[in-house]
């Protein structure tokens, strides 16, 4: 059986490309950005200098003295990388409304993080979230654990600093590269002065202007297209209202049951035994304060995820019948969000420049974070325990590490920079380390028969079959009709003038591996039976792993204990 592929080469007008019109205002709206993220820094650096001795706890934990408020926020911004920002949009477009059940896990997985994993962390008084894993089993656990975390933290960190400098790119012209290490430098700056407190105030701050340039979108949209009644109606008759798909099979990309079994245990991993994540909520002041953050954060996870599904339906109303990428106006779908934004915004100055500013706080508020987060760990699990210096030299030596994971970033953002797929990519990378890290975090505090032994093997086998899986999906591509794209059309393109070879998919879905970036055809004549196993959604990577490091844990601990 093969998957229905025909192409079909007929002449067509080219539509028109959207011209840059970034507007002096607009660099005025970025800058202003930009400089504001940096005062916080050097706000933060000028208070903490009037202390006689910075600490690394205020350095990298605040001084375990914040408010849920700006927590919570931040909890929030950081979730609102670029990935969402310009990826979540592309979600609804190309594939309809099921990614929408997510806002299910986000209302659930949050008590799960505040009743069971964080009033552990609180109460231990712990820096590095795997400092645990050393108190429950052993240091080899948590030397471990802590590569895998900062293995996910860079390889995430390049795909998210790429985000908003492809936007810029996008809308001004700019060199991509230039971008990027103008985002990198920014975020360097004010996390190496401002440490934890800089990154949480300053998410604040980029929360709000992310929020803003989602609501631009959608609003001018709406007045555009005549209200968002109508841009609910396009959607429903282009097919992308879709919330009703429990099919039980595992390699369709997006159903009911692979979000709430697969989504929770990848959002286990990234909200609840996070570094990053956690080293903010145990910050707070008080365990109760930092249960309020969490809620609170699940509360306004709900509403981002409601903003970036409109803003994908008021995407696909506006070109139901011209769709951007078939026509070559833009090469990848990851660039969706910022061509329109161009299109229907570049009018009105200041606004594109409101909306790459909004981007670049995306990517700003979940580096910062990682860098920290990075820092910390590093600290915490491979130099502090085999040292004894002063507290100052722990806090240059935090800083030094803030600023060359930093660095790390930016080289990484060129892997991201020629794959494209924001969505996909991330949560593939995601899946492969967070699974088998809620496993045996899992083992540690519900299942107190395991053993150092069945935590160290467990890992090991639960990170190996998720590697496994990974590569396997990429030898063997998945066949086209399980990613259930939904069809786009360039039949209602404007004429240039000039003509070119377009070509037709007639397949009942086109094959779009990274979000419409890369086609792949595959026959199953050639793929062997294992290769069923390959083509499992994304989202169950990580349960994948979390089971594997449960059954193997559990028995390698039964026969050593």
């Amino acid at each position: 059986m093969t998957s229905s592929f025909e192409a079909i080469t007929s002449e067509a007008t080219l539509a028109p490309k959207i011209k840059n019109t970034f507007h002096a205002v607009d660099y005025v709206m970025f800058v202003i950005m930009l400089l504001t993220s940096a005062a916080i820094g050097v706000f933060f650096a000028l208070k903490d200098r009037r202390k006689s001795e910075l600490t690394p706890e205020d350095y990298l934990m605040a001084g375990r003295q914040m408010s849920y408020g700006p927590v919570a926020m931040s909890l929030i911004a950081s979730f609102m990388s670029s990935v969402t920002i310009l990826g979540a949009p592309v979600e609804y477009y190309v594939y309809g409304t099921m990614f929408t059940w997510y806002a299910l896990v986000y209302a659930i997985v949050p008590f799960i993080i505040g009743w069971v994993f964080m009033p552990v962390f609180y109460d231990l008084g712990i820096s590095s979230t795997y400092e645990y894993l050393e108190m429950r089993f052993n240091r080899p656990v948590r030397l471990f654990v802590t590569s895998m975390y900062m293995f996910l933290s860079l390889i995430y960190g390049g795909i998210v600093i790429y985000g908003p400098a492809l936007a810029l790119s996008e809308t001004t012209g700019f060199d991509l590269w230039v971008a990027i290490l103008t985002t990198g430098v920014v975020c360097i700056f004010y996390t190496v002065l401002g440490g934890l407190k800089a990154v949480i105030w300053t998410d604040v701050f980029q929360a709000i202007i992310m929020i803003i340039g989602f609501l631009a979108v959608i609003i001018q949209g709406s007045i555009n297209l005549g209200g968002f009644g109508v841009i609910w109606e396009s959607a429903y008759n282009g097919g992308r209202i879709d919330f009703v798909n429990f099919e039980f099979d595992p390699r369709i990309r997006h159903t009911f049951w692979s979000i709430m079994f697969g989504g929770s245990i990848f959002w286990l991993g990234i909200n609840g035994v996070n570094q990053a994540q956690v080293q903010r909520y145990v910050c707070c002041r008080t365990k109760r304060e930092a249960k309020k953050a969490i809620l609170w954060n699940a509360f306004g996870l709900v509403i981002i995820l409601v903003l970036a599904g409109m803003t994908g339906l008021t995407i696909y109303a506006t070109y139901k019948d011209c769709d951007p990428i078939d026509s070559k106006q833009i090469g990848k779908s990851d660039q969706l969000f910022p061509f329109i934004v161009m299109d229907i915004l570049g009018k009105y100055p200041g606004i594109p420049g409101l909306f790459v500013a909004g981007v670049y706080s995306s990517s700003l508020s979940t580096i910062s974070s990682g860098m920290n987060a990075m820092a910390c760990v590093a600290l915490e699990d491979f130099i502090r325990p085999y040292t004894n210096w002063r507290p100052r030299t722990y806090t240059i030596l935090s800083k030094v590490l803030v600023l060359v994971s930093g660095v790390l970033y930016i080289l990484l953002a060129y892997m991201a920079s020629v794959i494209g797929g924001l969505i996909r990519m991330a949560y593939s990378i995601h899946g492969i380390v967070s699974g088998p890290i809620v496993g045996v975090f899992t083992m540690g505090m519900l299942m107190p028969f395991t053993n150092k032994w069945g935590a160290l093997s467990g890992i090991i086998a639960g990170f190996a079959s998720t590697v496994w899986i990974f590569i396997g999906s990429v030898i063997y591509p998945i066949p086209s009709e399980f990613f259930r794209i939904l069809p786009r059309t360039t039949e209602g393109c404007p004429a240039v003038g000039s003509t070119l070879n377009q070509t037709y998919f007639t397949s009942t879905a086109s094959l779009e591996a990274t979000t419409s970036d890369i086609l792949l055809q595959t026959t199953y004549d050639d793929r062997p039976p294992i290769a069923d196993l390959y083509a499992m959604s994304y989202i169950y990577i990580p349960l994948f792993g979390f089971v594997n490091v449960i059954l193997v844990g559990s028995i390698v601990s039964a026969l050593t204990g």
